[in-house]
């Protein structure tokens, strides 16, 4: 194993994965300075989500941090799609039904971009999908940020760690549309049940549907965020692409490169594989499992981090979630662009 990655090994019980943070913590250098305010940036879960990582793993990252005399923060950042995290405070009561709480963590609890998600900045990119990125502000307001991320399946992306979390997690709801803008739903009628969820869960009313009749799509409103595909209680919806599938993964990369352009020397990267399941924390719901739990990556490099978590995992696990996903680009584009040389 490369030496700058920790990783601590750990069985399903919680002790045991406690445990092993404790001592992948323990053996992680930290980047900061005493008295710097340090952002967690982790995913608080989808209200109804079953799988998201559970508050006491980030209490932990917040006790490692205040004891070098740190002033850590947690946050997230504002989302596209309907349910419970779309405006700030819808996601903070989320949070708290969740148990992320002031109380609980031993820190503050906020937005990333703002209440109204209006808190944003643009970064200088240069790439072939993004000459600027927009990001939510706290990129600039912290000190310092420790990427908390939970590794499992994603739909778009064939795997979320990470990467994901820097891109789509720091990114505005703007530049998440920008990201998500070439992924269409597409009906298979002979599932189809008429039910009217895929109407329901639309933030866009780009999902519409008459009386006894199959719903329909209207692609201009459509912003690819992908929940009627994912809300489909008969899976009768599947993603068609208007540009070459591997768009979505390079578009995310670059996003994520632009991101860690600005906080790459004042950051440390920590990936939970547990829980590994099939679909996004961004999904309520209670998803397969798809592989045994690992354990706990530290390190200070996103793609180092990922890579390190596909290598414990394997790759067959994504690729039967995700068969027709090209995730693996990830990996190539990060290193066509200069963000890594994983």
């Amino acid at each position: 194993m490369n030496k700058s990655i920790q990783f601590q090994k750990c069985s399903a019980s919680e002790e045991s994965r406690l445990r092993a943070l404790q001592k992948v913590l323990e053996k992680t250098e930290k980047p900061f300075a005493s008295g710097d305010s340090i952002g967690i940036k982790l995913h608080w879960g989808e209200r109804g989500n079953k799988n998201y990582l559970a508050p006491v793993y980030a209490r932990e990252i917040v006790k490692w941090l205040q004891a070098a005399g740190l002033k850590p923060f947690v946050f997230d950042t504002t989302v596209l799609y309907s349910g419970g995290r779309r405006d700030g405070q819808d996601s903070l009561n989320t949070a708290a039904k969740h148990g992320f709480t002031e109380e609980y963590l031993g820190c503050q609890v906020m937005i990333g971009d703002g209440l109204d998600g209006k808190s944003i900045i643009d970064l200088p990119a240069g790439f072939t999908h993004f000459a600027t990125v927009q990001t939510a502000k706290v990129v600039q307001d912290a000190d310092g940020f420790v990427i908390l991320s939970h590794f499992k399946g994603h739909m778009e992306a064939g795997f979320g760690g990470s990467i994901k979390n820097i891109s789509m997690g720091f990114a505005s709801r703007a530049q998440k549309q920008r990201m998500h803008a070439d992924a269409k739903p597409k009906l298979i009628k002979a599932k189809c049940i008429k039910c009217g969820e895929c109407v329901d869960v639309c933030p866009t009313e780009a999902a519409t549907m008459a009386d006894n009749d199959f719903p329909v799509y209207d692609r201009v409103k459509c912003i690819g965020c992908a929940q009627c595909i994912a809300m489909c209680p008969e899976t009768a919806l599947k993603i068609i692409w208007d540009t070459d599938i591997k768009v979505f993964q390079e578009k995310l990369v670059e996003t994520a490169a632009a991101v860690w352009r600005v906080i790459q020397k004042k950051t440390v990267v920590v990936n939970a594989v547990i829980d590994v399941v099939a679909e996004c924390d961004c999904l309520p719901g209670n998803h397969h499992r798809i592989a045994e739990d690992q354990g706990f990556i530290s390190t200070y490099h996103p793609v180092l981090a990922d890579a390190e978590a596909i290598i414990l995992l394997g790759a067959v696990p994504f690729d039967q979630a995700h068969p027709n996903i090209p995730w693996q680009r990830q990996f190539e584009y990060a290193k066509e662009i200069g963000f890594s040389n994983v």
